[in-house]
């Protein structure tokens, strides 16, 4: 049994109901037992934080064989935070940046990302979509 962390950043929260233009209409919970459902062979374990400090924390309780894979969202701190970027790069555990929305479509301040660099890959732009793909990397 493969397990999963998925770490989501600020506001995603309130998927389903923020900016569903570009979000969509559906809540991470209710996606998540999508997930569940699709993916038998995997455990995961769902975090989602407003707080820079407890995804810094997060990461690094589970970034030492606690975990197979992290997919990480870390929304808007992606172009802003050195720490969770220092994280993901101090961590053992492999972690694949995923983007509901393409991040370099969007306000020229999203482009960047801290945490790409020290990440096995990204994924950005295919809605929820970008979660299942990450998910699949780690079966590959």
């Amino acid at each position: 049994m493969l397990k999963i962390a998925i770490i989501n950043g600020p506001n995603l929260n309130l998927l389903g109901k923020r900016e569903t233009s570009i979000y969509g209409t559906e809540s991470f919970e209710t996606y998540l037992k999508k997930l569940e459902t699709k993916y038998p062979k995997c455990t995961f374990i769902y975090f989602q934080s407003n707080i820079e400090g407890e995804i810094v924390t997060k990461i690094q309780e589970l970034g030492f064989g606690n975990v197979d894979g992290i997919v990480l969202n870390p929304a808007a701190y992606t172009h802003t935070s050195i720490a969770i970027a220092d994280a993901v790069k101090a961590i053992e555990t492999p972690v694949v940046e995923v983007h509901i929305s393409n991040i370099t479509n969007r306000e020229t301040y999203r482009h960047e990302s801290y945490v790409t660099p020290f990440c096995k890959g990204s994924i950005i732009g295919f809605g929820l979509k970008s979660y299942e793909l990450a998910i699949t990397s780690f079966l590959i």
